[in-house]
């Protein structure tokens, strides 16, 4: 049978969705994706390499931004929210572990609810894809696996500093059995924080290659105990923590986003179908209404072209794959797709009935008003990739400056 790719306003995407197990009903499926870009406003303002700034808060640009791109009806995923201090990944990025990050977060949600929209928190921990200059102590991960490439340096230099630092001379420590039940426990609050503030949700961050994909990743997880030495074992850490969120704030508050083909941050694991279908698979039997669940397309990748991905793919033996298995997993709960789309490949997506929703992420950038430029089938405004991650000397520029199409 073929299905006609409506366009526009009279594509699915502007049909009503039910998530949260029936709580929430969204007026469209166009959803603004996690995307972190670093413009917090620091505790210490006065940030030395004797005293380095680790704290950064939401402040008024980042209510704007957010204000600028909700919706009546529509999803906002957060950026990753750091639960804690050791957690953190960037300069710049928010979290939610103290009164005045949580009284900045408040202001974000309740702008975009004034605009009748909806936001998810997304809480996201690093593992060992940050370094001592960034978070005061060790970074954490699975294993004490070093990073693979000798030269892959973190993104931001050390303050006071313009040398950056390199992953592979500041190897992660591995993560006790009680330092994995504080982790957890350091998630759940904050879960707990951003329910109490007004979130409309909670996305976990299970995906590239931050600390639960390096639980869930051969190549980095090489413990023998109850968290690894096998595709089960390695999924027990994403499941004891979502179990435990579910405690904290209820299935149908909480969601997880997974990147089961992704290579960043050097997950390069094997066993990638045993691995996450497992996890999927427990996921859906224990926790059957969670929100919704997020992925990544297979071939969508930040570092490397589709032909680049390929390769790996092919590698695997898994060229042709898709997400296909998952979505059949997970069944009725609703199910969301992020990886590339814009203007021209979105149509008839959702009306094949392959995903329930789309994220959109660069574009969302640029085009404050990107949900009705895809209703009117309005041209989008280039995204500037150079001004995607600051902090920046004008954090304003290329961040809440993007005027809307009936403003140009």
């Amino acid at each position: 049978m073929t299905i006609r790719k409506l366009e526009g306003e009279q594509s699915k995407l502007f049909q009503p969705l039910i998530i949260s197990n029936g709580k929430i009903t969204l007026q469209h499926r166009v959803v603004h994706a996690p995307m972190t870009r670093n413009r917090g406003v620091p505790a210490n303002a006065t940030s030395t390499p004797e005293n380095p700034n680790r704290i950064w808060y939401p402040g008024d640009l980042m209510v704007e931004y957010y204000r600028q791109r909700a919706t009546p009806g529509g999803l906002i995923i957060s950026e990753g929210i750091p639960p804690s201090l050791e957690s953190n990944g960037m300069p710049g990025v928010p979290g939610l572990w103290t009164d005045d990050q949580a009284a900045g977060w408040k202001r974000v949600v309740d702008a975009v609810h004034e605009q009748g929209g909806y936001i998810f928190a997304q809480l996201w921990h690093a593992g060992r894809a940050t370094v001592p200059q960034m978070t005061g102590s060790p970074a954490v991960s699975a294993s004490a696996t070093v990073w693979d490439s000798p030269t892959e340096c973190f993104s931001h230099p050390p303050v006071g500093s313009t040398e950056p630092v390199r992953y592979a001379d500041h190897p992660p420590i591995e993560l006790t059995v009680p330092h994995i039940k504080q982790t957890i426990q350091d998630y759940c609050q904050a879960a707990k924080t951003a329910m109490e503030i007004g979130f409309d949700g909670v996305e976990l961050h299970g995906g590239n290659g931050y600390l639960p994909e390096q639980f869930l990743s051969s190549n980095i997880n090489k413990r023998t105990d109850d968290y690894g030495g096998s595709p089960q074992k390695r999924c027990t850490f994403v499941l004891e923590l979502v179990d435990e969120l579910a405690k904290a704030v209820g299935q149908e508050n909480l969601s997880i986003r997974l990147s089961p083909f992704g290579l960043f941050n050097q997950a390069r694991g094997e066993q990638r179908l045993e691995t996450w279908s497992f996890l999927c698979e427990s996921l859906k039997q224990t926790f059957p209404n969670l929100s919704y669940v997020s992925f990544i397309e297979p071939r969508y990748e930040q570092i490397f072209s589709y032909e680049e991905k390929d390769n790996f793919l092919r590698s695997w033996n898994l060229l042709n794959v898709d997400l296909t298995a998952f979505r059949k997993i997970f069944g009725d709960t609703p199910f969301f797709s992020a990886g590339g789309w814009d203007q021209a490949n979105s149509w008839g997506v959702l009306e094949e009935g392959r995903y329930d929703a789309l994220l959109y992420g660069r574009y969302f950038t640029s085009n404050p008003d990107l949900v009705q430029r895809l209703k009117k089938s309005i041209p989008f405004t280039p995204y500037e990739r150079s001004r995607f991650y600051g902090p920046f000397d004008d954090n304003k520029l290329c961040y809440i400056d993007y005027p809307p199409a009936e403003a140009q």
